[in-house]
């Protein structure tokens, strides 16, 4: 009576090599791009926080417009105003508005992000005497 030993033969080994091989190929492929997708949303999430925060600082515009930019960690920025028409802007009583567009722009790895917000703010009232507040 002949003897079948038990285990498994040099070709079953392979393949199973060949599958767990390939297996982990296309996991770390797929946790190595989620990696990169949360740096690249992280990056974002800072523009955006820069952008809304130097929104805040210029809560009212000088009459002649607006024209700033400058850098804060890693993120390059620019305001830029220009007047908004409205129906008001014949009422010298009324406030005239101010359409503020604000540039942030960073690089990301070979790539050059930007992100642009705009809103409208009002200008400066002059104060009697000429002096603005």
């Amino acid at each position: 009576m002949k003897r079948r030993s038990r285990g498994f033969s040099l070709l079953e080994v392979l393949v199973a090599f060949s599958i767990m091989a390939m297996a982990l190929g296309v996991l770390y492929r797929a946790m190595g791009g989620s990696a990169s997708q949360t740096g690249a949303l992280t990056r974002h999430e800072s523009a955006t926080l820069l952008g809304q925060s130097l929104l805040d600082a210029y809560e009212n515009l000088p009459p002649g417009g607006l024209n700033a930019a400058g850098e804060s960690a890693g993120f390059a920025w620019q305001a830029v105003s220009q007047p908004f028409p409205t129906e008001a802007d014949g009422n010298a009583s009324a406030a005239r508005l101010q359409e503020l567009r604000l540039s942030v722009r960073w690089v990301e790895g070979a790539r050059e992000r930007s992100l642009e917000l705009l809103t409208l703010r009002p200008e400066r009232k002059p104060e009697p005497g000429g002096q603005l507040r």
